[in-house]
Parts: structure tokens; C-alpha cells; sequence
């Protein structure tokens, strides 16, 4: 009890250390869920209205990805980028930028996998329309991710959700450096093993309320769009 009125007065007061590890784990969430959704969107559409030999199995590949282990890709990603990796010589191990790269990684599949669907729903209803027009490929690509913007919210916040999340990964190639590399998850972690619940705590309200706060934003954009499409 005493621990978690200790958690409300560090975010109260506005605790530098807490604050700043926030910071940092928004800052590092935001730009893996940009670059995944950079390339996992167009990808996922891709997938959608594209017929290829080993579509289906690249399909099947992509789902199980979905589920990979955050260790997997946090040791993936470190042999990629220590020094006797072929990315070494970028000197971006144990920095904020390892750390985006391994949560890009991580949420790409799920962007991807979750952007097909929704754009082969899509495409059932906008089939007739587009052929009639005549519409290439990159057009239909166009029109069809334009118009499931709202939906595809969806995508990008379980790529967020799952990124904010995220304790392996970011703890392999990140390090864990105070004032450095240290998010709201692995300090979570790492305060908890030390008995300071308060900061611990402190750190988990506001995830959670972060997370709350987007999923309430993202749903009412969603409602305030399909309001405007009835208009």
C-alpha cells in the first residue's frame, strides 16, 4: 500500500528518473512501430492483391512470426550488429538505435500480417470497382491502404502495444544503461529484483495508462470516421 501511494507521488511530482525513462521508451516504441509500419503496410497490401508461386507459404511463414520469441530476435539482431557482425563497424550496439532496430524486427510481422487481411477483406468490395477502372497495381495498393487507414490503427497499435511491451530484446541489444538504454519495461525488471517498488510501480501505471490513453485515441478516430462516412 505504502509502495503504491510512493508511485503516485514520483509521478506526481514529476520524478526526473522516471520521466526520463519514459521518454526514452516512447521515443524508441514510436520509431520501431514507424519503420515497421513504413515497410510491413505496403507489404501486407502486397501480399493482399498479389498472386506469386509461394505466396501461400510466405503467407504461412509470416503468421508464425507473429509469435517470435523477443529473445530470438534480441540475439539476431546483437550477432548482426557486434563487431564481428556484418553491421559492426555501424558501432549502433548497446544504443537507443539497436534497440528500434530489434523492436522494427519484432512488430514488422504482426503490421504486415494484420494489413493483409484487412486489405484482402477490402479488396472483395473494391474488386469490381477497381478493375472496371482500370487501375494498376500500385494504384490499387494506394487506394485500398488510403481507405482502411482507420482499420490499420488496429495493426499499429498491437505493433506499439507489443513494442512498448518488450523486455528480451531490448535488454540484449540495449544493455540496460542507466540514463541510456534503460525503458520502462527492463527497469520495471531490473527495480523490482532491487526491491524498489515504488519507481517499479511508478513505471507500470504509466505504461499501462500510455497504452489506454491509445487504444481510447485510436477508437475514437475510428468512431469519428465512420460517423463521417454515414454523414
Amino acid at each position: 500500500m505504502a509502495e503504491g501511494l510512493t508511485a503516485w507521488q514520483l509521478i506526481a511530482s514529476g520524478d526526473a528518473t522516471l520521466f526520463a525513462i519514459v521518454q526514452l521508451s516512447i521515443i524508441v516504441s514510436l520509431s520501431a512501430v514507424a519503420i515497421a509500419a513504413v515497410i510491413g503496410l505496403p507489404l501486407g497490401a502486397f501480399l493482399a492483391l498479389t498472386r506469386f508461386p509461394g505466396r501461400a507459404g510466405l503467407i504461412v511463414i509470416l503468421n508464425a512470426f507473429m509469435g517470435l520469441p523477443p529473445v530470438v530476435v534480441g540475439l539476431a539482431v546483437f550477432l548482426l550488429l557486434s563487431r564481428s557482425g556484418p553491421l559492426g563497424q555501424f558501432g549502433i550496439l548497446f544504443t537507443p538505435k539497436a534497440m528500434i532496430i530489434a523492436q522494427a524486427f519484432l512488430i514488422l510481422p504482426i503490421i504486415a500480417a494484420l494489413a493483409r487481411q484487412t486489405i484482402e477483406d477490402l479488396w472483395v468490395e473494391y474488386r469490381d470497382e477497381l478493375n472496371a477502372m482500370d487501375v494498376g497495381p500500385v494504384g490499387r495498393m494506394a487506394t485500398l491502404l488510403w481507405d482502411a487507414r482507420f482499420s490499420l490503427l488496429t495493426a499499429l497499435l498491437a505493433g506499439f502495444g507489443r513494442a512498448a511491451a518488450e523486455v528480451g530484446a531490448v535488454m540484449i541489444v540495449g544493455g540496460n544503461i542507466d540514463g541510456f538504454t534503460r525503458t520502462m519495461t527492463t527497469s520495471i525488471a531490473l527495480e523490482t529484483s532491487k526491491g524498489n517498488l515504488p519507481l517499479a510501480l511508478g513505471l507500470g501505471l504509466v505504461l499501462i495508462s500510455l497504452v489506454l490513453a491509445i487504444n481510447a485515441a485510436a477508437w475514437g478516430v475510428r468512431l469519428w470516421s465512420e460517423r463521417q462516412a454515414g454523414v
